[in-house]
């Protein structure tokens, strides 16, 4: 077997840290202690959400700092969820005793969560608002303790948390993947350990080290997909054989073997609806935030005769996240069929290249996340300042209101190379597709799926040379 070029855990420093049985416990706890503080401050600090920890570190930092971690590393968040600290603790006296219905096992209610987050997000403002902000926050901590405290496993991270979705899509172009070593080892096991759990010497009664809790048996998984990157397969094993490896990105998207826990891709229709709310919800996400929205906004209101802004919302996410996928996908799967003469019913076509677009989506959440990350870094230094000033302890000095971030004629370049390395992604996982489906045509197979990739980039493009709108910063408005 060929090693891998790289392994995190044979790092040092960071390889030994990681090994270590609390080192997850140990990640938790600061982002934990934030999520508190995050919470109080948005619920009794200044209302104004450039001044509010609650909203600049949720609405500019986490989500900036989240895409940037996932694209140079992988899911390390979720390994650090504050959420899963409070749920172990809850679980030391709290055991669940149930199993989630068969019905749900799934991602469609996560597909439903996840566009309601984008929905609610544009109807009630919530980068405006540090109250509705922390009761967000302080919702995600009750939602996890309530579900996870009557269902066994993890199933909130499995089936319901739908930031946890967004990261696992995300997380399937990531460099590195929690995989085993070597396969001979696992053949070779018999225990079973890193699903099972690791059992006391003197007891099989007894487990003293939980295995997978979202059902990823490590010999057959492939890719990232429902990986939080918990590491207890890895203190379970008692061989030493699972590694957090390199691997080439967004590689898991052109092959579809049957993967552990998972499945295979191409028979998953809710993880494909899930895939398509990311893509075409990262462009529903940053139209919502440049000035043409208003004047559309403004005439689908004058159109409909209505004055509220959830119908028209509602007629625009509708358009963005059903319409305009079924319109491209549908057209590219009608051409493949009938110009390439590709077999593959018209759905399950569909479904096999909508993995292809995930590059390409990834890349606009990075210009977009990135762009207010960066253009933001500095807001945290006059936030804190402030809210420690608040409490009679000016320890901090006065507020620097005058720092912002990274200006934007270095952070637009970076934009604009997201988009392209997304789109250099999609295109090549649908080229490797269409060689798959059409030895004999395989640029016309190609061709139609391409240029749906190459239109959403070109919008992705036109939305990022609009003037956007500085949420949550000083710069707002």
């Amino acid at each position: 077997m060929e090693a891998p070029l790289f392994d995190v855990l044979l790092i040092p420093v960071i390889g030994r840290f990681l090994i270590w049985q609390h080192s997850r416990t140990l990640l938790q706890i600061p982002l934990f202690l934030v999520s508190v503080v995050m919470i109080l401050h948005g619920l009794f600090g200044p209302s104004i959400s450039p001044k509010n920890l609650a909203t600049v570190l949720t609405w500019v930092h986490f989500r900036g700092a989240l895409v940037l971690v996932i694209l140079v590393a992988g899911n390390f968040f979720c390994m650090a969820c504050p959420f899963m600290l409070a749920r172990n603790a809850m679980r030391r006296w709290v055991h669940p005793r149930f199993t989630w219905p068969r019905r749900l096992r799934n991602k469609w209610m996560a597909v439903g969560l996840f566009a309601l987050i984008l929905f609610t997000y544009e109807l009630f403002g919530f980068w405006s608002s540090p109250w509705l902000t922390a009761w967000i926050i302080a919702g995600y901590f009750l939602a996890i303790l309530v579900i996870d405290g009557l269902f066994k496993h993890a199933t909130f991270c499995k089936f319901v948390c739908p930031l946890g979705q967004f990261n696992f899509i995300a997380s399937t172009v990531s460099p590195f993947e929690v995989e085993v070593r070597d396969q001979e080892v696992c053949s070779d096991c018999h225990t079973k350990d890193c699903i099972r759990g690791r059992k006391a010497p003197d007891s099989n009664l007894v487990t003293v080290q939980r295995g997978c809790e979202l059902a990823l048996f490590l010999p057959g998984k492939v890719g990232n997909m429902d990986c939080t990157f918990c590491l207890d397969c890895v203190h379970a094993c008692p061989h030493d054989n699972i590694g957090i490896l390199n691997r080439l990105p967004a590689s898991e998207l052109i092959i579809d073997p049957r993967r552990s826990g998972v499945g295979y891709f191409s028979r998953r229709k809710d993880i494909a609806a899930l895939v398509l709310i990311f893509c075409f919800g990262a462009l529903m996400n940053a139209f919502g935030m440049v000035s043409p929205v208003y004047a559309v906004e403004s005439w689908v209101g004058h159109l409909l005769h209505v004055r509220s802004e959830a119908p028209v919302l509602a007629v625009l996410f509708m358009s963005f996240l059903v319409v305009e996928p079924a319109i491209l996908l549908g057209s590219a799967a009608w051409i493949t069929r009938a110009w390439a003469g590709v077999q593959r019913g018209w759905l399950p076509l569909i479904i096999h290249y909508t993995y292809a677009l995930v590059p390409l989506g990834f890349g606009m959440w990075l210009a977009h996340y990135g762009f207010h990350f960066l253009t933001g870094l500095y807001t945290i230094v006059p936030v804190t300042q402030n809210a420690v000033a608040s409490l009679g302890w000016p320890i901090l000095g006065d507020p620097r209101w005058t720092l912002v971030g990274v200006p934007k004629y270095i952070v637009e370049p970076l934009e604009f190379g997201f988009l392209l390395l997304g789109l250099a992604g999609s295109l090549l996982i649908v080229w490797r597709l269409a060689q798959e489906d059409s030895e004999e045509h395989p640029i016309r197979a190609f061709l139609p799926w391409a240029a749906v990739s190459v239109l959403l980039f070109l919008a992705s493009v036109w939305l990022m040379t609009q003037p956007m709108d500085m949420r949550a910063t000083m710069m707002a408005g």
